[in-house]
């Protein structure tokens, strides 16, 4: 045999072997997978108003929170929901700045106010956190605004993804992410 031959031979086993002390000096790092990336980071605390922890992102399994989400919608593009894709709505006669709830009595039953209360979080995903918050009502119950607007859910609204309130009597809207009305486009 050639000198070359005999030391290609002997580097090619070389290698091989490095190879195989590799492979066996390091079972586990073949035999686990990578730890999965996170789907999805931990929300973050975003503001406070008064006894309400506002929370940017989803909130927790079992957490004690209301939770907002924004939801696409072909007829009037980006509205907001609860975590269940119940509509929620604005009402025209409401005032955001000062935020004033105009809906009482008949009208309370027929639009019940999304309330949170005392020891609940607010967590919103989709919206801005800043604009997020609550109007005291005069019975003490605390409703949900954003951008001031005190919104609501309509009780005709049968089931998730339900739009029924959307234009009745001209001044009830689904709520887009700033608080404004989502129309159709």
């Amino acid at each position: 045999m050639s000198k070359v031959t005999t030391l290609i031979s002997t580097a090619a086993a070389a290698v091989a072997t490095a190879a195989v002390l590799a492979l066996s000096a390091a079972p586990s790092a073949t035999a686990q997978p990578a730890p999965a990336a996170p789907t999805q980071s931990a929300p973050v605390l975003a503001k406070t108003q008064g006894w309400l922890k506002i929370y940017n992102g989803t909130a927790p399994q079992g957490a004690n929170a209301v939770e907002l989400r924004v939801v696409i919608d072909p007829a009037v593009g980006m509205r907001v929901t609860d975590a269940g894709g119940r509509s929620l709505y604005r009402f025209d006669k409401d005032t955001a700045n000062p935020s004033h709830s105009n809906c009482t009595g008949a009208c309370a039953t027929t639009w019940p106010p999304l309330l949170v209360h005392s020891g609940q979080s607010l967590y919103v995903d989709g919206i801005n956190p800043q604009l997020t918050g609550f109007v005291e009502l005069p019975d003490g119950s605390c409703q949900i605004t954003i951008g001031g607007w005190p919104v609501y859910y309509f009780a005709k609204d049968a089931k998730p993804g339900d739009l029924n309130g959307q234009g009745v009597g001209g001044t009830w809207f689904a709520v887009n992410p700033t608080g404004g009305k989502a129309l159709a486009k």
